[in-house]
């Protein structure tokens, strides 16, 4: 029963702290979402050509992104929200993601679908690895 409870609790604790990492990325809290992620995590977005390899890469790219279109993201919705606790230390987090973003002032919204592994590093949950994925809305 003891396992049992502290697994609910590290579910809990990835569940709010993506739910946090969504918050920011849907205000466009770039500092705050960055964050949430630690330095070597990696990146796979199916609209990129390449895997970024850090948390800097995916940084530079945002910066550029919004010198080069006004990109914005003004707002962020999760749904179909599930965690699965591998080892005491890792999970996987999913979720279905509605986006709306502005891209040279014409805003848009996409659907998308996520997987981010989480880690506990120094007693906190980073994401350590994000992958995107398109995902037409049922």
């Amino acid at each position: 029963r003891k396992g049992h409870a502290m697994n609910d609790n590290a579910s809990q604790e990835v569940r709010d702290t993506a739910d946090a990492l969504v918050r920011a990325f849907g205000s466009h809290e770039k500092e705050l979402y960055f964050n949430y992620f630690s330095e070597d995590a990696t990146f796979i977005f199916y609209n990129h050509p390449d895997v970024l390899t850090s948390r800097q890469e995916w940084l530079d790219l945002w910066e550029t992104w919004e010198k080069q279109y006004s990109f914005r993201i003004r707002s962020c919705d999760s749904h179909d929200q599930k965690v699965q606790l591998l080892a005491p230390d890792l999970a996987i987090f999913s979720h279905a993601v509605h986006t709306r973003i502005e891209m040279n002032g014409k805003v848009e919204t996409v659907t998308e679908r996520e997987t981010i592994v989480f880690c506990l590093r120094g007693g906190r949950w980073v994401a350590a690895h994000e992958h995107l994925s398109p995902h037409e809305a049922l």
